[in-house]
């Protein structure tokens, strides 16, 4: 493992380190804030973002945990081989994800998942729930109910690449990706967007090579479905303590994949946000409260 901070001088505990592991012989980038003797929770970003969207939170929890946001491979700074020369997989990022951890040292943690993250997310806890202490699920679905019309292109993509890529590429253009952060946000909390967010996330994606790596990932998305069942069984079995901080208006992962944690989650506490796919950019002092609340009665 090498790992390289690119923050310059002292830091005090509570500002957010920038830094690098190399983790499979690629470099990782992940955001951390806190004290490490802290409770640990590790924050998944989905697409098309990356760490950057926890710019907030991180700082916002830091005083009372130990954060930890990495960027995928193929998202933000960390590494972006070319789709050929790398399995673009869930399946992958979530070795990738574990990789990381490991090097860390990080051996128990709560785990933050939105999107991209909950598959990655929900594979780790699946597969080691004694290592989770927790989650936190925004948009991070894990039920057929979430889907919504939204998906209906990327299925048909999933079923024949070729003759839906077209249409699938243009959720890879700018104004798609702006759409991802305005839909469903109420107008009185338009002006809490900041279009920084939507105009870094095009610039990554814009990236040569980088449409293609979302295309893969897009057509791998449906091998995800696969694991819901066993995901549903871990709820059941291992019963973790879950909080879901939803946005009730997302037009991407619908309310009811909210709703459905509790079919299987007696305990979950679910909240409806007044807000769309990227509720934190909006909700993101309430989402920070419910968080602290949250694991100060559910994690030591």
């Amino acid at each position: 493992m090498s790992t390289t901070d690119t923050a310059v001088g002292d830091i005090a505990t509570n500002g957010v380190r920038h830094r690098t592991v190399e983790v499979q012989g690629l470099r990782v980038f992940y955001r951390e804030a806190g004290d490490p003797a802290n409770p640990t929770l590790v924050l998944l970003h989905g697409f098309p973002s990356s760490s950057a969207m926890f710019r907030n939170l991180l700082r916002d929890l830091a005083d009372s945990y130990h954060l930890i946001a990495p960027d995928h491979i193929g998202f933000g700074q960390s590494a972006m081989p070319p789709a050929g020369d790398f399995p673009y997989s869930f399946e992958k990022l979530t070795e990738v994800t574990v990789g990381l951890l490991d090097a860390l040292g990080v051996d128990r943690f709560a785990l933050y998942i939105q999107d991209y993250g909950a598959p990655i997310g929900l594979r780790i806890a699946g597969r080691d729930p004694e290592r989770v202490t927790a989650i936190i699920s925004q948009s991070g679905n894990a039920y057929l109910e979430g889907f919504t019309p939204f998906w209906e292109v990327l299925f048909a993509h999933a079923k024949d690449r070729a003759a839906n890529e077209a249409e699938v590429r243009t959720l890879l253009e700018a104004e798609a990706t702006r759409w991802q952060y305005t839909h469903g946000v109420p107008a009185d909390r338009l002006d809490r967007l900041t279009p920084d967010t939507w105009t870094l996330d095009q610039a990554y994606l814009d990236r040569p090579g980088n449409k293609e790596i979302q295309l893969q990932l897009f057509w791998d998305y449906q091998f995800n479905l696969d694991g819901y069942p066993g995901f549903q069984e871990y709820f059941r079995t291992h019963r973790p303590p879950v909080l879901v901080a939803w946005g009730e208006n997302d037009e991407i992962f619908g309310a009811d994949g909210a709703r459905a944690y509790a079919r299987d989650l007696p305990d979950a506490e679910i909240h409806l946000l007044d807000a769309g796919h990227f509720a934190l950019e909006t909700h993101g002092a309430e989402i920070a409260a419910l968080i602290r609340d949250f694991l100060g009665r559910k994690v030591s």
